[in-house]
């Protein structure tokens, strides 16, 4: 109940801060149009925000993630704009771009048990570097509608333009519910199953139609402007999938155990240096998914793409609860995490304060965070 009720204080704290935004632009904020950019404009920080929780649950962390962000953007503006390969190729290759950052830097944390705060830090500086080799420290752009359609792209219209709401939004939005209902009751009736604590029925039923309506709610606002962003399928899946992974595989199990006690993870049979391994992999193709996503929406690859990406990531996770140790965090926390980051910036941004007060803003949230956190542990231990 305790992980239930830090999550529905970060739903709460959500909430809050979009009706106080709401209040003070004049009802901007809950706008069609201001929803459906607030989705795609944070889509890659999301994205970056599930590989990075994983990372830090296990007890590492990674500062490289913005700019494998820049040197994938400067790979894709190569392959699609100078050498004019078609977009879905272009993606592939970055993909495994990726996937071959995740590995190098994983291989020496994982197998030489050099520090992740280090070979990140070194990968943030090496992959920079080689951004701007790549793009001569010039710009590229612009690239073909197939690529940008991962950034910025929407979903097919069903009523043709001339419905009030897209249909196949609400039809997703519906979709959404019944599977949301459908896999809260698979666990409810699996907890019971195997004897373990199930919450008050009220408790559950008040949890599960506040879901329900927010997702509802969502889909009633795309519908209202253009339908459904790409991105946000993108986002949908990966959450659904690695909201799985975290939760009801050994992988996840794993991951949970090397961060709470690595030492007694190591004793018991866990493959230690293999899972940090594996995670390091999976946040490199998470970022140049991140990479892509970002350099489709602005149509261009810059050397300064991805500058303080790691940051934003870094504080999404913390406000969604993970804690500074490992051990402690989750999928959907990291993404409510983003989302309150992603609603300071809209929210600010729109009543047109400074750049320099949006830094503060956020650096006092993210401490708070963090200090919430200790406080909670201190109490826990008291009681014990």
């Amino acid at each position: 109940m305790g992980g239930q009720l830090r999550q529905v204080g970060l739903f709460i704290a959500l909430i809050v801060i979009v009706l106080f935004f709401q209040v003070v632009t004049n009802g901007i904020t809950l706008s069609p149009r201001n929803v459906s950019n607030l989705i795609v404009q944070n889509s890659y920080i999301l994205i970056l925000a599930i590989g990075m929780v994983m990372v830090i649950i296990a007890g590492h962390i990674d500062l490289s993630v913005g700019s494998v962000v820049a040197v994938i953007g400067a790979l894709a503006g190569v392959l699609n704009n100078k050498m004019g390969l078609p977009w879905w190729m272009t993606v592939l290759l970055c993909l495994l771009a990726g996937a071959v950052i995740g590995a190098w830097q994983g291989f020496w944390i994982a197998y030489f048990h050099i520090e992740s705060f280090i070979v990140t830090l070194g990968g943030m500086l090496l992959f920079r570097g080689l951004a701007q080799i790549l793009l001569h420290n010039t710009q590229i752009s612009p690239f073909d509608d197939g690529f940008r359609a991962i950034g910025s792209g929407f979903l097919p219209d069903l009523g043709g333009g001339t419905s009030y709401l897209e249909p196949l939004t609400m039809i997703l939005g519906v979709g959404a519910v019944v599977a949301l209902i459908g896999m809260n009751l698979r666990s409810r009736r699996a907890r019971a199953k195997n004897g373990l604590t199930l919450e008050p029925i009220g408790w559950f039923a008040l949890k599960t139609a506040f879901m329900a309506v927010l997702i509802l709610g969502i889909a009633w606002l795309l519908a209202s402007y253009r339908g459904t962003p790409v991105v946000l399928v993108i986002l949908g899946v990966l959450v659904v999938a690695y909201s799985a992974v975290m939760a009801n595989s050994v992988f996840g199990r794993h991951v949970y155990a090397i961060g709470g006690n690595k030492r007694a993870a190591k004793l018991s049979g866990v493959n230690v240096d293999r899972v940090g391994f594996l995670l390091f992999v999976n946040i490199g193709v998470l970022s140049a998914l991140a990479g892509l996503v970002f350099t489709a929406q602005l149509n261009l690859a810059g050397p300064s793409a991805g500058n303080g990406f790691e940051l934003d990531a870094i504080a999404a996770v913390f406000i969604g609860g993970a804690a500074v140790s490992g051990g402690v965090g989750t999928i959907g926390g990291a993404i409510v995490g983003g989302l309150i980051i992603g609603v300071l910036n809209n929210g600010m941004t729109i009543l047109g304060v400074g750049t320099e007060w949006q830094e503060f803003i956020k650096g006092l949230v993210l401490l708070a965070a963090v200090a919430f956190d200790v406080i909670n542990k201190r109490r826990g231990a008291g009681a014990r």
